[in-house]
């Protein structure tokens, strides 16, 4: 019999003594009470970090109806107050808008009048739909990223199923999978309940549906059936809700905004670039809305060319039923975005040819809707630029609209052509996807060192560039590397102090190359283990510029020894990954089989390797997958002295399985061919050893203070 798998949980937060000692009316309605669009709950709206915290307790405690009872108060919570704060932020914007500065001598007076009274009604009009003070709807931002991935789903998927609710099971599963893709756990559970309780999948619901895509994608499917009214419908119907929640998500902007560069503490800036410094961050906010709105669930990158398709669909298919002014509205939509489409401008020249002799093709103007969107779009645009070169921060405008590749002649149609009689295609829905490799793979180069075992090429390992070496380490420096770890490691070192940045069963430290030199010139670990980190990671480098047969210096882009414990008490039923699936110089696109080459990826990266320090623990496989994240193509067991290196790209998906017991550790590193992205600290290291090496040879002719390198 298969072995169910469940998808993994976080483990119980340290709950404070006061909420564990909250009265159980404070934490939601009965079990059984209806969704919130059939019922508000009575009473001051209680904060969702509250309920979330006591559904999580009480899902440790085993109490799943309590749990299923407050997590579901947690999202009916989580949902009403962002209604609230949009609906304020739109009623107090009519109410009390802000007044242009008068004239004399106190003409800013009328536009800070304005300002405060915007601030009081909104205050005032959220305590009074809140039931209570706005303040204590102010949560952590760990709270506020379990709610975006949607984790009180998965918390509530296995309450449900605790409590033969396998209809709910489903939709909740269904729901956390949305926003995770990568979670092959999660998909497993799915098909253990649907065929538990017999759910057909057109009954799958994601309860956290973005409206405006679902339209989006009715629509495109009805255009691709050819059935042009309904495609007409949907799209339509997606612009409305698309508007409608572009509204919402500018309004939900003018929150909090967090000021990284800044210690708030510290913050002495004055009374206008204040206003200045959060005004700018919610208008870049308000701004970056176009790319929110555009982006699926569990995806970094969005749809490209999102808004401007919606024009496109619709101009052909208003010319297809007959309705050739709002094709043509449609086409010079697109075209305010678009001005130099070939394709399209030829069809407005059509669309204008077979206007009847009442319409006047100069009096057609483009789409409102759209018009209005690109004016104000543009208009910010222009501030936020001119504010980052008058307040001295750096801004890039990217570019919402863009399109990859050319667009094919599908959708042009130039007069004298039959339509009915041609064959007319779906649109391109084409990105821009990580471009292949643009050097020749080669791989079988000399290893160049003694000793060293080779074990797999790319072929036997089931995939491009990458090879499997054994003994580059041998068992004493595994001991000495692994004995200095405990002295220089740093917990969450590289991903800003997070405990367990990829899973929360684990915990996570890492150390840099300068770090092991700093501690080893201080005497806080001998100077001689440190130097050993050094040389065996360029050691590393070197193998891996001479087995891939590379034809330029490889350079190193980042190196980071880490170790990853599991921790007890969390491994009973583990199914989750130690690092997900991912690639190292793109964006991975499981749905889409596609990995994306762009920002925040370090597209600069070619080459990776991870040297591995010891065996002494379980689990801990490195795998390799396909681009769905899924299909798992090899998998390789640490152990001292093992290297496993590949390139960078998506061709290599990979991630680690769970480490159930003890300690895994390994050096990992990151290379480049692109000198402009050398990393810093190895420079830096790579001076302090020539400083040391000429100490060592008693050569104090440049007479610097190694500390001074430090």
């Amino acid at each position: 019999m298969r072995e169910r798998i469940w998808a993994p949980l976080p483990p119980p937060p340290l709950l404070p003594l006061l909420l564990l000692l909250l009265p159980p009316p404070l934490w939601g309605g009965p079990h059984d009470s209806p969704r919130p669009e059939q019922q508000r709950e009575p009473g001051p709206l209680q904060p969702f970090d509250l309920l979330y915290a006591s559904g999580v307790a009480a899902y440790y405690s085993e109490d799943y109806e309590l749990a299923v009872r407050d997590l579901e108060a947690a999202l009916r919570s989580h949902r009403r107050l962002r209604e609230v704060r949009a609906r304020c932020a739109r009623h107090c914007a009519a109410r009390r808008p802000l007044a242009p500065p008068g004239v004399g001598p106190a003409a800013e007076l009328p536009f800070f009048r304005a300002l405060l009274e915007r601030a009081r009604c909104y205050r005032s009009c959220q305590s009074q739909r809140l039931g209570g003070p706005v303040s204590r709807h102010r949560v952590s931002e760990d709270v506020r990223s379990d709610f975006q991935r949607r984790v009180p789903y998965n918390y509530l998927q296995r309450a449900y199923i605790k409590l033969n609710q396998l209809e709910k099971a489903v939709e909740a599963a269904h729901t956390f999978f949305m926003a995770n893709p990568e979670h092959m756990e999660m998909q497993q559970n799915i098909e253990n309940y649907r065929t538990m309780a017999g759910v057909e999948a057109l009954q799958l619901v994601d309860l956290e549906a973005k409206p405006h895509l679902e339209s989006y994608s009715a629509g495109v499917k009805h255009y691709e059936a050819d059935d042009f009214e309904l495609a007409i419908k949907y799209f339509e119907q997606a612009l409305r809700e698309y508007f409608s929640e572009d509204m919402e998500c500018r309004a939900l902007c003018e929150g909090p905004q967090r000021f990284e560069e800044y210690e708030y503490l510290g913050y002495k800036a004055g009374l206008y670039e204040a206003i200045a410094d959060h005004y700018m961050q919610v208008l870049v906010c308000q701004h970056e809305c176009v790319r929110e709105l555009a982006t699926r669930p569990g995806r970094l990158s969005p749809i490209e060319n999102f808004l401007p398709l919606h024009y496109d669909y619709l101009q052909f298919a208003y010319y297809r039923v007959g309705e050739y002014v709002k094709a043509l509205e449609c086409a010079k939509a697109y075209l305010l975005l678009h001005p130099d489409d070939e394709d399209v401008l030829d069809n407005v020249d059509y669309y204008e040819s077979l206007l009847d002799d009442s319409s006047d093709p100069a009096s057609i103007e483009a789409r409102e809707d759209l018009a209005m969107f690109v004016k104000r779009h543009k208009m910010e645009s222009v501030l936020i630029k001119s504010a980052a070169e008058g307040l001295g921060f750096s801004y890039t405008e990217p570019n919402y609209w863009i399109r990859y590749g050319g667009r094919q002649d599908e959708n042009r149609v130039p007069s004298g052509v039959n339509v009915e009689g041609a064959e007319v295609h779906g649109l391109s829905m084409g990105k821009k996807s990580s471009p292949k490799i643009d050097r020749d793979l080669r791989e079988g180069g000399p290893l160049l060192y003694e000793n060293i075992t080779f074990v797999y090429n790319s072929e036997q390992l089931n995939g491009t560039q990458r090879v499997l070496l054994d003994n580059v380490l041998s068992e004493e420096q595994c001991r000495e590397l692994h004995s200095v770890a405990s002295g220089i490691m740093l917990v969450g070192d590289g991903y800003r102090g997070k405990t367990s940045p990829h899973t929360p069963n684990e915990k996570f430290e890492g150390a840099t190359v300068l770090k092991a030199l700093k501690f080893g010139y201080e005497g806080r670990v001998p100077l001689k283990s440190a130097r050993l980190f050094y040389d065996i990671s360029e050691k590393a480098r070197k193998i891996v510029e001479s087995y891939f047969m590379l034809n330029s210096t490889l350079y190193f882009s980042y190196t980071h020894m880490v170790c990853r414990t599991a921790l007890s008490g969390q491994q009973d039923r583990r199914t989750d990954l130690s690092h997900p699936i991912h690639a190292d110089n793109c964006l991975l696109d499981p749905e889409a089989n596609e990995c994306w080459k762009e920002p925040p990826a370090y597209t600069f990266r070619d080459y990776s390797a991870l040297l591995y320090m010891n065996d002494d623990f379980e689990g801990g496989e490195f795998i390799f997958t396909e681009m769905d994240a899924k299909t798992v193509t090899a998998s390789i067991k640490p152990k001292c002295g093992r290297m496993v290196s590949f390139s960078s790209g998506g061709e290599n998906p990979h991630g680690v399985k769970a480490v159930t017991k003890g300690q895994r550790c390994a050096v990992a590193l990151w290379f480049t061919l692109d000198p402009l992205y050398r990393e810093l600290e190895r420079i830096q290291a790579d001076e302090v050893i020539a400083i040391l090496d000429q100490e060592q040879q008693g050569k104090q002719g440049l007479n610097i203070n190694p500390r001074d390198e430090l």
